[in-house]
């Protein structure tokens, strides 16, 4: 294994992130319904604050931004599907069918039945229909929204639904897995994170935690999150939940990686979750100047043509949400779709659903 340089970008400094006091051990962070953020989560070397501490930030460390809405369950609309779209068509070939990916869920249940049905992926009672379909989460099921359990229930379910029609339906884990099996295992035990004393109960809190989720955790879910791969490779798109050089931290190769991590988390060692947190946590790697490069660093050791990422919002990469991009009425940039970036490289798939933004599923290759 070798430890590779990192090369993360440098994000334009944005709004500082705030820290209220109500964001202790055991109190969940209050936001306004309906508020859009005003602050970016900025990079590790400019963010304001760390979760679960009030001291200085660690070295390394991008806070999640904190001031995203956090709803009730009885706050989303019930999903009605009228019509159901025809099944995606298998290619010629192998015999596997088309490709496709989803962003970041963040606990909107509601939303990802809603597009995985105008896909053609899933019936009108949930239950796969797309046969020999490939098809990609990008990590980060958890938190923010109002039910996060339901959605790693559902992409279990479809897992096996689809590997029963011949297709399959896998997951990578998000940063948001790390910091939900870390919140059950380990509470408020203090880890080393470089700046003071943090907890992983108080980083979750902080970056959106539910406590609904927290209740109907089970084993199972733990065990199902632990075994996730951290990379893939599919059809020349290389498959990472966060937009960071991190994974070169992990080992050469993608097989590497994913036992490097999963070997990790069985060793139950709180500061080296945390680490394996922080570090996915960075952002912005692909952003700016330096990020093709940082792409193609990447695609030189684990191969594949393009990333294909989750983790940063579209809305932070295109630049500070209510700039001078197109929005709505709110002023938020309006997301239709993937952000295709760094000199055509990068594809960004997390279209802000916790701002608003939209639940992006989609199938690849992309057009350019």
């Amino acid at each position: 294994m070798r430890i590779a340089p990192q090369a993360e970008a440098q994000a334009a400094p944005q709004a500082e992130v705030r820290v209220t006091p109500q964001a202790e051990v055991g109190v969940a962070p209050q936001t306004e319904v309906g508020v859009a953020p005003q602050a970016e989560a900025r990079t590790e070397t400019q963010a304001s604050a760390h979760p679960g501490s009030a001291d200085e930030v660690p070295e390394g460390y991008t806070p999640t931004e904190r001031d995203l809405p956090v709803i009730n369950r009885g706050d989303t609309l019930q999903v009605e599907v009228q019509e159901m779209p025809e099944p995606p068509p298998a290619p010629d070939g192998d015999g596997m069918g088309p490709l496709y990916v989803v962003g970041d869920v963040h606990g909107y249940l509601d939303e990802l039945i809603t597009a995985l049905a105008a896909e053609g992926l899933i019936d009108a009672d949930g239950t796969w229909s797309a046969g020999n379909t490939r098809l990609w989460f990008l990590g980060d099921f958890t938190d923010r929204g109002p039910d996060g359990i339901g959605v790693i229930d559902l992409v279990m379910r479809l897992s096996a639904e689809a590997a029963a029609a011949g297709g399959y339906c896998k997951a990578l884990m998000g940063n948001h897995e790390l910091l939900l099996i870390g919140a059950k295992k380990f509470g408020d035990t203090p880890v080393n994170s470089g700046a003071g004393t943090a907890t992983f109960q108080a980083a979750w809190l902080l970056n959106g935690g539910q406590r609904a989720d927290m209740e109907r955790l089970e084993d199972h879910h733990l065990q199902w999150m632990a075994r996730l791969d951290a990379i893939e490779e599919e059809d020349g798109h290389l498959l990472v939940h966060s937009d960071t050089t991190a994974y070169l931290d992990y080992g050469d190769s993608i097989e590497e990686v994913n036992d490097t991590i999963r070997e990790a988390l069985t060793r139950n060692d709180a500061d080296e979750y945390w680490d394996l947190f922080r570090k996915f946590t960075k952002r912005f790697a692909f952003r700016d100047d330096s990020g093709p490069a940082a792409v193609r660093e990447l695609l030189d050791v684990y191969g594949g043509s393009r990333i294909v990422h989750g983790h940063s919002p579209i809305p932070y990469l295109l630049g500070e949400v209510g700039s001078e991009y197109d929005g709505d009425d709110d002023g938020r940039p309006v997301i239709e779709g993937p952000h295709i970036y760094a000199d055509g490289l990068a594809i960004a798939m997390d279209g802000g659903v916790t701002m608003a933004g939209k639940l992006l599923v989609c199938q690849l290759p992309l057009g350019n």
